[in-house]
C-alpha cells in the first residue's frame, strides 16, 4: 500500500514489518508454501505453469485450507490449493450434484 504525498507521488510503505493478525479470515495464508515464491508463480499463463505451482502446492501444510477458500470465495484465477481454476469448476459442480442426489 502507498501513502500520496502532497505532489500526488505514491511513496511506498514498509509493508515487511507489520504484524500479522492471526484473527483475520485469511491467517493460514502466513502458513503456506506459497509465501516463498512471487505471486505470479501461481498465476501462470499455460499448463508448464500451472504444474509448477502444483508442486510447490502439494506439500503445503495449508493446502485443503486454501482450496477451500477459493471455492468459497469462486476464485477463478490462479492455482489455489493445488488446483487450477478449471479443476476448481469441476469439483464445484460435481458438489452441486451430490447436493442435489
Amino acid at each position: 500500500m502507498a501513502k500520496l504525498s502532497t505532489r500526488s507521488q505514491p511513496i511506498p510503505v514498509e509493508t515487511e514489518h507489520v504484524p500479522h493478525d492471526p484473527d483475520s479470515p485469511t491467517a493460514w495464508m502466513a502458513d503456506g508454501n506459497c509465501r516463498l515464491h512471487p505471486p505470479a508463480t501461481f498465476f501462470p499463463s499455460d499448463g508448464v505453469g500451472v504444474d509448477r505451482a502444483r508442486k510447490i502446492c502439494k506439500d503445503c501444510p495449508v493446502l485443503s485450507t486454501c482450496l477451500e477458500f477459493a471455492l468459497d470465495e469462486r476464485i477463478d484465477h490462479g492455482v489455489w490449493g493445488g488446483c487450477s481454476e478449471r479443476e476448481r469448476r469441476r469439483i464445484l459442480k460435481r458438489r452441486r450434484v451430490e447436493a442435489t442426489v
